[in-house]
């Protein structure tokens, strides 16, 4: 039987790139957890709650009823103390936020937090990280109505393989879609990555989420469409959305 103590982390989000990312995070910065995934807070079990010592939870993307999927967070938090909550929280979301889970095991970071925010509010755990990270706190920044500067210029092949890696796929599963050998994909990755001056997959993945990345790539439209997020059967890292 497993033992119920140790390093345990549980990473919530419906959105695979966002899993994809924050789980490169925690592999490259926190080897020692052991780590499992959940689409939303319905996957969670027994058996994780009791083992984890920190849930990472994106909740940015829940509109359709955001106070019904807070108050279930709400009641774990008042069931198990234990466990440091880490919400990422997009702006709308934000007063709710504050309202339901603001509490001393929690931290609340924003959807567009730095890598580094994420990082520093593991590492210091619910007792000394902030409640609330400065990037939530800072006001709205209109964007530029000229965005022709930050235009990236992907090629059509490195953008179909970032594509596909925002989807959720592996490099595997890419090389065989489209009929490529798996070192020519890593390399169309590895480009890709070159071109956007990224130095890690993680900083890779956080790119694919932001606005720009889902603009660039054409994902937009697809945030939030299970059928176009599904994943794939088979991945190269992949994390069971529940323990048995």
């Amino acid at each position: 039987m497993l033992p119920l103590k140790g390093k345990h982390g549980v990473v919530i989000s419906k959105i695979p790139v966002m899993q994809s990312g924050l789980g490169g995070v925690m592999v490259r910065h926190f080897p020692e957890y052991e780590l499992t995934f959940c689409r939303s807070i319905q996957e969670l079990t027994l058996l994780q709650l009791r083992r984890a010592s920190v849930v990472v939870a994106d909740i940015s993307g829940d509109y359709r009823n955001p106070r019904g999927t807070l108050e279930q967070y709400y009641g774990l938090l008042n069931q198990y103390r234990d466990i440091h909550w880490i919400f990422l929280v997009s702006r709308p979301l934000y007063p709710l936020a504050v309202e339901l889970l603001m509490r001393p095991e929690s931290t609340l970071l924003s959807d567009m937090e730095p890598i580094d925010g994420v990082i520093n509010a593991i590492r210091t755990g619910s007792e000394r990280a902030e409640r609330i990270s400065q990037t939530l706190l800072m006001p709205d920044t209109p964007e530029p109505e000229d965005e022709s500067e930050s235009f990236i210029a992907l090629t059509h092949s490195e953008r179909k393989v970032l594509r596909l890696l925002g989807k959720g796929w592996c490099i595997n599963q890419i090389a065989t879609l489209l009929k490529k050998s798996n070192k020519t994909i890593s390399a169309q990755k590895n480009s890709a990555m070159r071109r956007l001056s990224l130095r890690s997959n993680a900083d890779m993945y956080a790119w694919i989420s932001s606005t720009q990345g889902m603009r660039e790539l054409s994902l937009i439209s697809a945030y939030g469409e299970f059928e176009e997020w599904k994943r794939p059967q088979q991945q190269d890292i992949s994390p069971s959305s529940k323990i048995a």
